[in-house]
């Protein structure tokens, strides 16, 4: 099971040894704005400032997607996931994909 604490962006873990890899885990989600969303964020932009709206729906985009890379590690044995990476892509107009994908490995402490 990952253990939340060896998730990372490097390509290393300091104080582990890496036993094996296990390959690419990733996590995607595709989200839309609502119809409310859009107007309460299209009201926020008229006074400007962070659009907490959309802060709020990209924050929890990207925790969707988190999530399911650490469940396809799991599934395939991982405790670890190294060089981590997001992407976003617009599938289309206010239709957004989230990819959240890294290596899953199995590490020991040296």
């Amino acid at each position: 099971m990952v253990d939340k604490s060896l998730i990372t962006t490097s390509n290393q873990l300091e104080g582990y040894r890496i036993t094996k890899q296990l390959g690419l885990v990733r996590g995607i989600t595709v989200r839309s704005r609502s119809l409310l969303g859009n107007i309460a964020g299209g009201l926020q932009s008229l006074v400007g400032g962070t659009l907490s709206i959309y802060v709020d729906l990209c924050e929890k985009t990207r925790e969707e997607a988190y999530q399911l890379m650490i469940t396809h590690a799991n599934e395939v044995g991982a405790n670890a996931i190294i060089n981590i990476r997001y992407d976003a892509n617009e599938v289309m107009n206010g239709i957004t994909e989230v990819l959240c994908y890294g290596t899953a490995v199995q590490v020991v402490n040296i």
